[in-house]
């Protein structure tokens, strides 16, 4: 509704294709006039003039179709717009936190009217609809209206509600008209099918206020972190072909991890992907969970029930790059809006997928935004982010010639850098206690540092180098360890650098690299030996761990996306339950012994004890806590071969009790040991005062600690 230009009436359009009659009744106002409505074409462009009113008014379009149905809405485009200048102004700034509560769907009830308001950024379109089935997917019933010069496009559509789904219809520069899903959609369709639904993610029931005010009275660096790494699709199945959804899997997920004492659980992504085997690193959906496995409640169940248990939820990120579907981000208005448009600037060489531009300031706030929606709307204890170094390198992966230098000729991604430390410094003060983790793959320096003394900000690194040289060390004979010993001990070269976490990821068990349990050599027993030093290992040296799920049961096979673990291995003899068993009391060892967390990062939370019997491939270190106290001494014999009367350096006299033993009947191995402790005399070696003699068993590592 219009008032008319000389002021004598108003005029009402309405353009609905179906119509055989349209009428204007008032909503309110009830002595407003009525207005009959005319059709004017045969698209279904209906028009109605009254000199009755000089004002506009709120009024219901009265619709009789072509089938004889009838029913009454109010006029969409009646309504103001649900964005302010602020809004948009912070938008196109790059500042707006919460622009995911702006931009997508919203169910809203404006003026006593139920519906949903849509919001979209496509600032180079000629024209954008939106279509569902409410308007039959017909982009002329429900066009949006550009908000100025913003580029963002709204409209109010009353009686849309949830579970109703719709896709933006845009007409291009180019003149093709494409559909488009809601970069900003909190719930989608199931695989194949991609249209965005219409939801409520904040009706969910929280219980978990204990655990967020404790996470954020605790520092990550100094408390115990045990991570599960876990592919929802395939830890478990329900059937050959289907997967337990998020509330199914909570249970049987809390109550194993309890089990065996994990800390936290890592998901690899969950954001909505069309792509199953990319496994999640290929998002298409970045404000929803996956529909694969229920509603976006659904999965706020399973992450309140691991808070209730005491666990930790990490989350894997991918803000570096997105796919090429075409009905998704890429030339998502017709132009390159998320990417870039040089390829060589926009394109992953190694995984056919889009670089999203982080010099533009709404691409940078959809990221970041992101990652505090992830934080809040689903209580996420950490973001794991994915491939940062492809992010940090503009020629990562390319030759001379396929990338362009930045402003100063380098090879750095200044915007990318950037964006980075935004994110850290957004997540680090809007959501206390939530932990950031880089994958990171060079020497980049200081990712751990601050952004103010230069560093990218984030909490820890997964140290790559580690995961490379021990993955190396353990797959060589045992007759030839004694040359590589350096293998294992070139990691304290380094290690105060950077917040390191130990990495045993899903990346090791996949693309023809076998399993970890096939990487070890030797018959059965020395594979499972050798797999028991290498887990123990992980847990006491310094620096928070991860395993991937597998790692755990000595599953001997690749991990196959498609079907679940091997869970019938814990009945087929006792190397994989034995396996099992050793983590769950590494955790437990691990959780109760400050000296293995409280100082991962301290200069004086490790020391060598002797790092240099290469001839032997004995290996021994101790552990302190914060007050350089609670000795844990950890002596690793990798070879197998029983090494009695083996004299190892010790701080203190006394007995020292044997905390585990690799080496353990109930972990699959042969008993060889101490009889439960050993006792440390005043017979200095190792440039410690006082010694013990020790039986070593063969591949096969002893933790002591000291007696009270």
């Amino acid at each position: 509704m219009h008032p008319l230009g000389d002021g004598s009436g108003v005029v009402v359009r309405a353009l609905i294709p179906d119509a055989e009659k349209v009428e204007i009744h008032p909503t309110h106002e009830k002595s407003k006039p009525k207005i009959t409505l005319k059709r004017i074409n045969e698209v279904g462009l209906f028009e109605g003039v009254s000199h009755k009113s000089e004002q506009v008014y709120a009024y219901d379009l009265k619709i009789t179709l072509k089938d004889g149905n009838q029913f009454s809405t109010r006029d969409p485009y009646s309504f103001l717009p649900t964005l302010g200048e602020t809004d948009l102004y912070l938008f196109g700034q790059g500042n707006e936190r919460r622009i995911y509560e702006k931009l997508g769907s919203h169910l809203r009830t404006i003026d006593g009217v139920k519906g949903t308001s849509f919001a979209v950024w496509a600032p180079n379109a000629k024209r954008v609809s939106v279509v569902g089935l409410f308007n039959n997917w017909d982009g002329r019933r429900h066009p949006m209206r550009m908000l100025g010069g913003s580029g963002v496009w709204e409209l109010f559509i009353p009686g849309v509600g949830e579970g109703d789904i719709y896709k933006f219809e845009m007409l291009t520069l180019h003149g093709s008209v494409v559909l488009k899903t809601d970069p900003f959609g909190c719930h989608f369709e199931q695989a194949p099918k991609n249209a965005a639904v219409v939801w409520d993610n904040r009706k969910f029931a929280w219980t978990d206020d204990k655990w967020l005010a404790e996470r954020k009275t605790k520092n990550c660096l100094r408390e115990p972190m045990s991570v599960y790494e876990l592919h929802l699709g395939s830890w478990m199945k329900k059937s050959e072909f289907e997967s337990p959804g998020y509330r199914e899997i909570a249970a049987p997920l809390v109550d194993y991890l309890r089990q065996l004492n994990f800390t936290h659980v890592e998901f690899l992504p969950v954001a909505e992907h069309a792509y199953y085997p990319s496994w999640g690193y290929q998002v298409t959906g970045f404000y929803a969970p996956t529909s694969r496995y229920g509603t976006p409640e659904d999965f706020q169940f399973l992450v309140n029930a691991l808070h209730e248990a005491g666990i930790g939820v990490i989350v894997d990120w991918v803000p570096a790059h997105f796919p090429r579907d075409e009905w998704a981000l890429a030339k998502f208005d017709g132009t390159a809006l998320y990417e870039h448009e040089d390829p060589r600037q926009g394109s992953h060489q190694d995984w056919g997928t889009l670089i999203f531009n982080f010099g533009r300031h709404e691409v940078r706030n959809f990221l970041t935004a992101n990652a505090l929606f992830w934080c809040e709307r689903f209580h996420i204890d950490g973001l794991r982010v994915d491939a940062v170094a492809s992010m940090l390198y503009l020629d990562y992966s390319r030759k001379d010639g396929e990338w362009v230098p930045n402003k100063y000729g380098g090879r750095e991604n200044l915007e990318a850098i950037d964006f980075l430390r935004e994110f850290n410094h957004l997540v680090h003060t809007e959501c206390e206690g939530v932990v950031t983790i880089a994958e990171e793959s060079t020497a980049w320096p200081l990712v751990t540092r601050p952004p103010y003394l230069g560093g990218l900000g984030f909490s820890l690194k997964w140290n790559m180098g580690w995961m490379h040289d021990t993955l190396g060390y353990f797959k060589r004979e045992p007759v030839h360890r004694k040359y590589h010993q350096n293998d294992l001990t070139f990691a304290m070269l380094y290690h105060h650098n950077e917040n390191f976490m130990l990495p045993l990821s899903h990346d090791e068990v996949v693309h023809g690299k076998g399993s970890l349990i096939g990487r070890m050599p030797g018959d059965d027993w020395q594979r499972f030996a050798n797999l028991r030093c290498l887990l123990t290992y992980q847990w006491m040296f310094p620096g928070k761990k991860l395993i991937f799920m597998g790692g755990e049961i000595g599953q001997p096979k690749e991990w196959n996306a498609n079907s679940q673990l091997d869970w019938w291995l814990l009945d087929a003899g006792p190397y994989h339950k034995g396996t099992q068993r050793l983590v769950e009391d590494l955790n437990r060892l691990y959780r109760n012994r400050h000296a293995l967390w409280q100082t991962d990062y301290d200069g004086g939370g490790f020391q060598w004890i002797d790092c240099a019997d290469n001839e032997n491939s004995v290996l021994s270190f101790l552990r302190r806590d914060e007050n350089g106290g609670g000795e844990v001494a950890v002596i690793m014999n990798l070879t197998p071969v029983v090494r009695g009367e083996y004299r190892i350096g010790l701080p203190k006299s006394g007995h020292w009790h044997e905390a585990l033993n690799t080496d353990a009947g109930i972990y699959g191995g042969t008993n060889v040991g101490n009889a439960g402790e050993v006792m440390a005399e005043a017979y200095q070696v190792h440039s410690q005062p006082y010694s013990a003699s020790v039986t070593l068993p063969p591949l096969g590592v002893v933790v002591l600690v000291k007696q009270s």
